[in-house]
Formats: C-alpha cells, sequence, structure tokens
C-alpha cells in the first residue's frame, strides 16, 4: 500500500507538516468516532488560546504515543521500561523546527536539560506531528530573568480518587476545596484530569522555591482533610482508604500534571478540560469533554481566560505550614530530604531499623 503523503495544519499563520497524517491515534468507541493523527494536529489548532494560555513560556515535557493509543498500552515511567508504548520526552527532540523555542530546567539530581518551551502554537502542532498527546508543562514561565525556572507561579492541587471513590467524589471534594480557597483569599481554577480526577490551580506571585510551594500543598490537604473525612494526604497507598488523595507531591521539582487541553490516553479522545465551578458542580462523566466537544466550547470563550489576571500570595498556606511543619515523604527518585520520615511501608517498617531522623540504621 502506498504510503500516505503527509497534510498541513494552519497554525497561528505557519503551515506545519505531519506525516503519516491519516494513522489511527484513537480507535472508535460507542461514543466516539476513530481519531487520526491529522485529526490531533488540527484539535491543538483550533483550541489555539486556552492550549497556549497553559503553556506559553513554559519549559514542557512531551508525552508521546508515537503508534496511537490501545487500550492495555502502557507509558514509560523510567528507564526499565523499555517495552513500554509509550515515553515522556524531556529534552528537544531531533529535527525540531527552527521556531522552536527552548529553557534550560534542572532536574532534582542536579542534571540538567534543554525543554521545549512553546512560544506560539505551531509548536503544540508540531509536537502533534511526533506524536504527542499530552503536554507535560513545569509550573514555572520563562523570563529574562534565570532564577524564573526556579519559582513557581502555580500552586497545583491534584485531587486524585483512590479505588472505591468516583470522578463525582473527587468533584464534591473540589468544591469545600474552593471555600477553604476563598477563606485564604485565593482563587482556584477546576479542570478535569481528563480521567477520573479533578486539578485545580491557583496562580501565585513567582516569590517562593518548589520546596515552599509543596509545603504549601501539603497545609492545604491537611486543612482540606481536616474539614471533609473523604479527603487524605497519607503519601502511602494502604493508608488513603477510600478517599480522596491530595497529591502535593506534584508541586515537586520536575514534577507536572497534563495541561489544559492536553488529551489524555483513554478511549475516546479525553481532553483534560477547564470548567466553570458551576459546570464542574454539575457534572457526572467527565468523558463528554473530549476531542469532538472542546472546540466547539472555545467559541464561547475559555473558562480560564482570566487566570493570569488572579494572581494570588501564597503566604496564607505558608502560615499554616509553619503551624504544623511535619514533613511528608517525596518520591523515591529524590534524594533524601531534610525532616522526611523514613521511606518504607508503614505495615513494614520496624522501628529500630530507623532514627529519629528517618535514616535507617543498619
Amino acid at each position: 500500500m502506498p504510503k500516505t503523503p503527509a497534510a498541513e495544519v494552519e497554525a497561528g499563520g505557519r503551515a506545519v507538516r505531519v506525516s503519516s497524517p491519516d494513522r489511527v491515534v484513537y480507535e472508535a468507541t460507542d461514543r466516539t468516532p476513530e481519531v487520526t493523527k491529522l485529526m490531533v494536529a488540527q484539535y491543538f489548532a483550533s483550541v489555539d488560546d486556552g492550549l497556549m494560555r497553559a503553556l506559553r513560556d513554559r519549559p514542557t515535557a512531551l508525552e508521546r504515543w508515537t503508534s496511537g493509543y490501545r487500550e492495555g498500552m502502557r507509558l514509560a515511567t523510567g528507564p526499565a521500561d523499555r517495552d513500554a508504548d509509550a515515553f515522556y520526552q524531556k529534552r528537544v527532540p531531533k529535527g525540531a523546527p527552527d521556531y522552536l523555542e527552548t529553557a534550560r530546567i534542572t532536574f532534582p539530581s542536579g542534571r540538567t536539560a534543554d525543554e521545549i518551551c512553546p512560544t506560539e502554537i505551531a509548536v503544540p502542532v508540531w509536537c502533534a506531528h511526533m506524536g504527542t498527546l499530552t503536554f507535560h508543562p513545569w509550573p514555572v514561565r520563562r523570563t529574562d530573568d534565570p532564577a524564573s525556572l526556579d519559582r513557581p507561579d502555580e500552586l497545583r492541587i491534584d485531587l486524585d480518587p483512590q479505588p472505591g471513590t468516583s470522578f463525582a467524589d473527587a468533584a464534591r471534594v473540589a468544591g469545600v476545596a474552593r471555600e477553604l480557597l476563598e477563606e485564604l483569599g485565593m482563587t482556584g481554577w477546576p479542570k478535569t484530569s481528563g480521567n477520573r480526577g479533578v486539578h485545580v490551580y491557583v496562580r501565585i506571585a513567582p516569590r517562593w522555591d518548589f520546596v515552599d510551594v509543596r509545603h504549601a500543598a501539603i497545609a492545604f490537604g491537611r486543612a482540606l482533610a481536616e474539614r471533609d473525612d473523604q479527603v487524605t494526604v497519607a503519601w502511602w497507598k494502604e493508608e488513603r482508604g477510600e478517599r480522596i488523595f491530595v497529591d502535593f507531591n506534584q508541586n515537586n521539582r520536575d514534577r507536572t500534571i497534563a495541561s489544559a487541553y492536553s488529551l489524555r490516553p483513554r478511549p475516546g479522545a479525553p481532553v483534560s478540560t477547564p470548567l466553570t465551578w458551576d459546570e464542574l458542580a454539575g457534572l457526572d462523566d467527565p468523558r463528554g469533554f473530549n476531542l469532538f466537544t472542546v472546540p466547539d466550547r472555545m467559541a464561547d470563550g475559555d473558562p480560564w481566560a482570566g487566570i493570569d489576571d488572579a494572581v494570588c500570595s501564597l503566604q496564607p498556606l505558608l502560615d499554616l505550614w509553619d503551624a504544623d511543619p511535619t514533613e511528608l515523604n517525596y518520591p523515591p527518585d529524590y534524594p533524601k530530604m531534610p525532616g522526611e520520615p523514613p521511606r518504607v511501608q508503614p505495615s513494614k517498617k520496624v522501628a529500630e531499623h530507623w532514627d529519629a531522623d528517618g535514616n535507617r540504621v543498619e
């Protein structure tokens, strides 16, 4: 069979080449038709305003599904996952166009990398040509000040339903989170995760470092758990129960969340979709927000259009942290951090094997 010629997608005044345009990226479901690679590129171009509000000037990792997505496929989460079907691209791919800009970020290990830093919609469309479905921007913006990449401008509240809970539970808890944020003088902006969870973003002044923002997220999660018994900040899964986990570690350096208007690797081409609070309160099934339906929403404007005008102070949450500065676990790929509890499941912990600072005693 002859190879299908490449197609072109108009994106911000540029004609972006898309190879293998007829490749099926998502199979048809009982709710949605099949989605081709060309349709993915056209989708990103169609949500230009909202997608670039989420990505502009942010170092961004790419989640690449170069053969498309099928149920049962796996995303590599480390070097050992050599047989996985998709992977994170944290450095600029070869063959990048000359209009693609970069930002040099520093990983927790101290290593650095030049990541894609989108400045125009042609960049995400070119990333679709490279098999990208999901964009993972850092919570920082590149400016003329090199220190800007170490000063987050977003607090990201990830409400993650645990087994036995549902999207409806996460949406209900998000409403409680909104009340708490408002009491603290902060404005939250909700979106679907594109799966079962809910994300709430808060724009903050870029005055604090990643550790501060993480501590603010822990303090917020604890305060939320105090007023709602279906909320937990327990890092170990065996301790979470049937509750909504506030994943505070998503605010660490080099931890990212799927951006607004990203596609997600799930049946039906779902989109991580910004909502109004009223929409979220009345939403039962987030699968209705997908590649086919979300562009039409943009005709009425982006629900997050005002997010950059609602910059908040992190200080109220840091005051809560100072009242209870009890550290919680970091992810396992991080170096041992000051004050961190032992990195061992509570059910497997033998007390005499650990000192008061959480260091293992041989």
